[in-house]
């Protein structure tokens, strides 16, 4: 069981020691210009990367990545959206490359330093219908998000508030009536993870939410006491 960041069209998740498989041709893809920006609300979007810096001054830009799948999700022709005070955009990938564990990118109609300045910082997302189906037992982080979390007893613990790691592992932080708890995304504690209503079952081992309630707790008790100091 693990979370997976994204992954590229047509590319399935392989399991452990499955070589790698990909379904489609990407081919290009490059919007007509004056294209509008598809109807799909901004928030219904998934992350895949931020622009971080320019990088030399043909017009390229390092990307922080926010994907497991590097290679699919930034290949040449692949069109991201992003948005900034004058809207929506879509960018067209012309070229990238990986340095230093990031890509660097050249969108389409970028060609000076000056022209992708303003992209600093700027959020690279795409269609959730655009993710191809997962092997069973695995999930993308946003699917996670959000779900409410109960005990096997029915008790609530709290809400997916995001999860942390990869496929090689992941935690999913639970905000909880009393702070934060980390739970493994693990099949022996969670029983059932139902992303359609949005709900994750666990059965956690004695004492694990005691412990993380128990660490926040003290946390506040030592802040409360440094206060009145």
């Amino acid at each position: 069981m693990a979370g997976i960041r994204d992954s590229g069209p047509g590319t399935r998740v392989p399991a452990p020691g499955d070589a790698h498989m990909d379904g489609t041709d990407s081919g290009s893809r490059v919007p007509d210009p004056g294209s509008r920006v598809p109807e799909s609300g901004w928030d219904e979007l998934v992350l895949v990367g931020r622009i971080a810096r320019p990088h030399g001054i043909r017009g390229q830009v390092f990307v922080n990545p926010e994907t497991d799948f590097v290679d699919e999700r930034f290949a040449v022709g692949e069109v991201l959206r992003t948005r900034s005070d004058r809207g929506e955009e879509l960018l067209t990938i012309a070229s990238m490359r990986v340095q230093n564990g990031r890509p660097v990118i050249g969108f389409a109609g970028f060609e000076r330093i000056e022209d992708v300045e303003r992209l600093v910082g700027l959020e690279l997302r795409v269609d959730a219908a655009s993710l191809p189906p997962l092997d069973a037992g695995r999930y993308y982080h946003h699917q996670l998000i959000g779900c409410e979390v109960r005990s096997v007893g029915g008790e609530v613990v709290g809400t997916v508030a995001r999860v942390e790691g990869g496929a090689a592992g992941s935690l999913l932080v639970i905000d909880g009536r009393r702070g934060e708890i980390l739970i493994p995304l693990a099949v022996d504690i969670c029983r059932e993870v139902d992303v359609e209503r949005r709900r994750i079952t666990i059965e956690a081992p004695e004492g694990l939410l005691e412990l993380n309630e128990k660490k926040e707790t003290g946390d506040r008790r030592q802040e409360t006491e440094h206060r009145r100091r």
